[in-house]
């Protein structure tokens, strides 16, 4: 099946071509009411108000489809477009500081409105994608399910790097007692290879595949071509989203590896090559090779290559944990366009070795400064 017929067919059901704008007619009304109420309690930023037209011009969309009284493809762009606007101005107010937090009844804790306005109205452009695409109830299912598997595999990644780092340091502490910090990088950085390959090879085996799913070919002076231009493109990016950023006013989390170098650059020594060696290609074998391909199945190309940058974003989210809401979405908007340059090198090449090259050498090309 081409991939414009995994995306463009009904899935066998005539009988529920109401269900994908009812269920965003739902995601857009709870954007609405998330973006009003903070209105409502005193927060006047202008970007805020048009988030909010925007989320009722969503709505309309929606509804309007749901009676037929728009063309689905109409519907469906109109629904996207208006969505992925609430998520841009609802993100840019986030990182102005304002989050419209309320008190949750009877639990004493807090939850940001417009963090639940972005992350639903997200989810509102992906439900207008569909009905533009014409999916039905059982193709949007299958698609959410395949997503919600692939996210569980994002995180058990995670938690393989853990269980790996704790086992080989369990012979560093027999031989030479505690560890050093330097010893503990190591130990680090050669867990993103035992614990991102260890899940990704189970997975594959989980699901049935061999070890042929792994697209790794030769260099030719092609992949050469690639990876130097993959790795200027993505430089400017961040130079680019970067620059933007400032101009707005929005600023940015450092990594907690910055961190820990600032206080400690003899880290670098084992840093810089680890990122070649050991973070880009084991990150890009799990996340691109196995995660992005896999949704393949389901997604178009353009399609997995998004929900798949989307995935590697999420599970970033700790390593920028020490600073404000607001610069943490900054930074995981930085890293989600850095993760949608790197999901279409790879969907262009289907090399894994052209990702994991450029990712590994752009994270090296910014250690590479603090070092002198």
């Amino acid at each position: 099946m081409s991939d414009t017929a995994q995306v463009v067919d009904g899935d066998g059901d005539p009988g529920s071509s109401a269900f994908v704008p009812t269920v965003g007619t739902v995601l857009s009304a709870i954007t609405v009411a998330a973006l009003l109420i903070p209105v409502r309690s005193g927060a006047d930023d202008p970007a805020l108000l048009v988030a909010a037209a925007g989320a009722l011009l969503t709505t309309g969309a929606f509804v309007t489809r749901r009676h037929a009284l728009l063309e689905r493809r109409v519907a469906g762009s109109i629904a996207a477009g208006s969505s992925l606007l609430v998520v841009f101005l609802s993100g840019y107010v986030i990182t102005q500081g304002v989050l419209g937090s309320v008190v949750v009844p009877g639990l004493d804790w807090s939850i940001s409105l417009l963090f639940c306005a972005f992350f639903v109205a997200a989810g509102s452009v992906g439900i207008g994608v569909a009905e533009r695409a014409g999916l039905s109830s059982r193709g949007l299912i299958a698609r959410l399910g395949l997503t919600g598997e692939i996210l569980v595999l994002a995180f058990v990644g995670l938690v393989g790097i853990s269980i790996a780092a704790l086992l080989l340091s369990l012979p560093v502490r027999l031989l030479a007692g505690e560890p050093t910090e330097l010893q503990l990088t190591v130990v680090e950085y050669l867990s993103f290879a035992v614990g991102l390959g260890g899940v990704a090879v189970g997975y594959l085996a989980f699901r049935g595949r061999d070890l042929s799913f792994i697209d790794l070919k030769a260099p030719t002076l092609w992949t050469i071509g690639w990876v130097v231009g993959g790795l200027l493109v993505i430089l400017g990016a961040n130079m680019g989203v970067s620059a933007l950023m400032s101009a707005v006013g929005i600023e940015a989390s450092e990594h907690t590896t910055t961190q820990r170098v600032a206080e400690n650059p003899d880290l670098l020594l084992i840093i810089i090559p680890s990122m070649v060696l050991f973070v880009g290609p084991f990150e890009e074998l799990l996340y691109r090779n196995v995660i992005q391909k896999s949704l393949y199945e389901r997604f178009s190309r353009p399609g997995a290559v998004v929900v798949g940058s989307v995935v590697f974003t999420l599970v970033h989210v700790s390593a920028y944990a020490t600073a404000g809401a607001g610069q943490i979405l900054a930074s995981l908007s930085l890293l989600f366009v850095l993760a949608l340059i790197l999901g279409t090198l790879y969907e262009r090449t289907e090399n894994l070795l052209v990702p994991a090259l450029v990712h590994g050498c752009y994270n090296a090309a910014i250690f590479i400064p603090m070092y002198f």
